[in-house]
């Protein structure tokens, strides 16, 4: 007797060569090599502890530049190459946290702010704390569809790289021989405590991120002589050329303030004359 056929229709087995899979899609070169820029500062930043730990924090110090380097270009190389993922960005904020948040404060900590105990360490919580609270707030911030164009020249407090910047100023001093500054660890702590107001404050600070790609042609020889001198002065004079920077930035953040009221000014003045010929045409 022959096998009762089912009543929707006899059963085909589907070939497993034929079965529907989901095989993980090939990414693009563009979008591994930000990435990648991303985890080479995050090695910088873990070893930059490392040399802490060992005593040598010059050589620390070093390290966080350089992861200070590649994160300045991880997103300018994404931009360029079209290749900004969700992922990569994610990857960048905790790679800023580590690198900016925590490593500059353990080396300050090692270096000086170890000798008042549990101040110290509070000083090193504080910043790594207000570090992490800067960075979220900027990833919500990128998410606001309703800010103004110019508000994108501005950064909302001064931003994770150029806080740890500020805050190794003590060790750029030291470095050029200015005596007495690792031992004076509550003066240390309290411009760790400056710094991290700094970056949770609302105060706005120049961006610099939209700074046009193209120049006039008659700029072209100072900016690459420019260029040459300052990476003369680095290469030579590296500690004394980044505490200039340092003490350079925090001079400019008045600046900053100054040109976002104005830009600030100007914008509730369109608004309020757009708003008066609504109502004159009413």
């Amino acid at each position: 007797m022959a096998n009762p056929i089912p009543p929707f229709g006899p059963r085909r087995e589907r070939p497993f060569a034929n079965r529907r899979t989901r095989p993980f899609s090939p990414m693009p070169i563009r979008t591994i090599i930000p990435n990648a820029l991303t985890v080479l500062a995050l090695c910088a930043g873990l070893t930059a502890i490392r040399f802490a730990l060992e005593a040598r924090f010059e050589a620390a110090v070093a390290a966080i530049i350089i992861a200070s380097v590649f994160d300045a270009l991880d997103g300018r190389v994404a931009r360029f190459l079209k290749g900004t993922t969700r992922f990569g960005a994610e990857l960048d904020s905790l790679t800023d946290f580590v690198n900016f948040g925590v490593a500059p404060v353990i080396v300050l900590y090692l270096w000086s702010l170890s000798q008042i105990g549990g101040i110290g360490w509070i000083a090193v919580l504080g910043y790594a704390v207000c570090c992490a609270l800067r960075l979220a707030r900027f990833n919500v911030a990128l998410e606001d569809p309703d800010k103004p164009a110019w508000t994108g020249n501005y950064f909302v407090g001064v931003p994770a790289p150029a806080g740890a910047m500020l805050v190794m100023i003590p060790l750029y001093l030291t470095f050029i021989d200015v005596p007495g500054i690792q031992g004076l660890p509550l003066l240390v702590a309290l411009h760790c405590f400056f710094v991290a107001f700094l970056m949770v404050s609302r105060i706005p600070t120049f961006s610099g991120k939209r700074i046009g790609l193209r120049v006039k042609r008659d700029m072209v020889m100072p900016i690459l002589l420019l260029v040459g001198f300052a990476a003369a002065v680095i290469l030579n004079y590296p500690w004394d050329a980044f505490t200039a920077l340092g003490i350079g930035y925090l001079l400019l953040i008045p600046v900053g303030v100054m040109r976002y009221r104005h830009h600030q000014a100007r914008t509730a003045n369109v608004a309020a004359t757009v708003e008066s010929d609504d109502l004159s045409i009413d």
